[in-house]
């Protein structure tokens, strides 16, 4: 249950002490400007009457403050000028790993010229083996940082470790939250805690309910700059690497006010089948994608097989833009 507080009532310790008299749990957060109190169960909290309240919403959902139940308008989130979530589909690229600085500025300002909004690059790498590249590390964070400024593009980069939080709000625009991560608890309530900007995959072996309970985590620290991205999920096949989930993005986006993200590189495995997957997110409504692009794919230290060149990439961002166009959105 949400309960809503009146905007002129800043005091509210008499409500929180009828949900203690009645032996209800609750959190206090602040988001999209208002003042919320999260109360369960639902039959503890239920009947409340009190001055400092608005508004009570009893959402059916397990996941409270991602559902559309309270939230019925799109959240827009906004990162350094960047608008995700509104009519236009912002797409993110770059290379999977941050190989070097030189590499980095030059794909950087390549893809700009192209239209895209947002750079990606992976200074920590969780990767399957522990004897493959693992990331520049704290080293690669301060590259995207230099190339972010220089270049004047926002960056997103994946963190693993909760204790990493301050060294990424230091250089990084967005945290992404990686799909072995999806389900770290800790990590995801570090970044609701950091302010910033969160890019969150759903885990491999998620279901829809649980992705956006994931999610939730995240808001209940008051975070409302969360980003949903849909990167594949395991499945019997075996002639890709995982199998993306367009119905999965459709229903989200009928599910939760966030914006829906896609990953076409990661489910695709192999660039020759990046292009369809991306094209079929956009008919389904994703509001932003994720694409891997580096200089020289066969030479790149990590996910060569999936990495566009920077001419197959560009001949898709002219597809996107006309399929865009035809579902009423622009890039």
């Amino acid at each position: 249950m949400i309960i809503y507080m009146a905007r002129d009532k800043n005091h509210y310790s008499s409500i929180l002490e009828k949900l203690r008299e009645r032996s209800a749990s609750y959190r206090v957060a602040s988001l999209y400007g208002k003042t919320l109190i999260i109360a369960w169960p639902d039959s503890l909290a239920e009947g409340l009457s009190d001055p400092s309240v608005e508004a009570v919403y009893r959402v059916r959902k397990p996941y409270v403050l991602t559902s559309r139940e309270w939230k019925t308008e799109n959240t827009l989130v906004n990162v350094r000028g960047v608008e995700i979530g509104g009519k236009r589909v912002i797409i993110a690229a770059g290379p999977c790993s941050v190989e070097d600085e030189e590499q980095m500025i030059d794909i950087a300002r390549r893809l700009k010229s192209l239209g895209v909004s947002i750079l990606r690059g992976g200074a920590f790498k969780p990767r399957t083996s522990p004897y493959s590249f693992q990331g520049l590390g704290e080293k690669g964070l301060k590259i995207l940082k230099r190339i972010s400024d220089e270049v004047g593009i926002p960056v997103v980069s994946e963190i693993m470790d909760p204790r990493d939080v301050n060294l990424f709000r230091e250089y990084i625009d967005i945290l992404q939250i990686g799909a072995r991560n999806s389900q770290n608890f800790v990590l995801l309530r570090e970044a609701g805690r950091s302010g910033k900007p969160v890019l969150l995959k759903r885990g491999f072996g998620n279901t829809v309910d649980e992705w956006l309970n994931s999610a939730e985590y995240i808001l209940l620290e008051g975070n409302g700059s969360v980003i949903i991205c849909e990167r594949g999920i395991r499945s019997f096949e075996t002639g890709t690497r995982f199998t993306i989930d367009i119905g999965g993005i459709a229903l989200a986006k009928k599910l939760t006010h966030l914006p829906v993200c896609a990953d076409p590189s990661h489910p695709a495995g192999r660039r020759d089948l990046v292009a369809h997957l991306a094209l079929a997110s956009i008919a389904a409504g994703a509001d932003m994608l994720l694409i891997e692009v580096h200089p020289n794919p066969e030479k790149a230290l990590s996910d060569s097989e999936q990495q566009l060149s920077i001419e197959e990439f560009s001949q898709l961002m002219d597809s996107m833009r006309s399929v865009a166009r035809a579902v009423g959105r622009d890039i």
